[in-house]
């Protein structure tokens, strides 16, 4: 039984640097991440406004062959999906295949966030419980230099944890929100369209 314990014991130390690694890997791929989401942000502010005006040239034309690359250059996916159903006349199997082919672009798109979402805490709670181990043998044998550095390690790799968790849950949250609207324009725009051609 001691020799069980004592392999287990070795094999969690075993693994806190790896952890504490992939938290500091994790921790500045949250950093890239809110910087994306903020480049993402203005695109969307400029986007918003051309949309509205490509609306207003719908009215007047009609969607069939607005020239989109003109107004929805801010939002690369919504450009491809119009483009893709403009390029095939607007039939119904074709613009089906544009809205499905946008959700699955817009799904793909929410996975580092929501990679971030689940890692973070994991990792995070990893890194809390692999020090406590050495830190409780501290406190045992009276080495409370030992017990507090681990207790440094155990609360600092909580905190990277608990932000990368925070951070992919905003993010996941405001690009989710992100998400629903542009798929509305697209079956809005694509509705408009089809009707057009009937």
């Amino acid at each position: 039984m001691n020799l069980l314990n004592d392999a287990f014991y070795w094999i969690s130390l075993g693994l806190l640097v790896p952890v504490m690694v992939a938290l500091l890997l994790g921790f500045i791929y949250a950093l890239a991440l809110v910087g994306g989401f903020y480049a993402h942000y203005r695109d969307r502010r400029h986007y918003r406004a051309n949309l509205e005006k490509l609306k207003a040239r719908a009215a007047t034309e009609g969607l069939r062959l607005l020239p989109f690359a003109d107004y929805l250059a801010g939002n690369p996916r919504l450009l491809q999906s119009l483009l893709a159903a403009q390029s095939h006349e607007w039939r119904e199997p074709y613009t089906s295949k544009a809205i499905a082919d946008f959700e699955l672009a817009g799904e793909k798109a929410l996975e580092p966030s929501k990679l971030l979402v689940r890692l973070g805490p994991m990792l995070g709670l990893l890194g809390t419980l692999i020090p406590m181990g050495p830190a409780l043998v501290g406190l045992a044998t009276g080495d409370i230099a030992s017990m507090a550095t681990n207790m440094q390690v155990a609360f600092s790799t909580t905190v990277l944890g608990v932000v990368m968790g925070g951070v992919g849950f905003i993010v996941q949250l405001v690009r989710k929100r992100w998400f629903s609207e542009d798929l509305h324009q697209l079956q809005f725009m694509v509705e408009l369209a089809e009707n057009e051609r009937a």
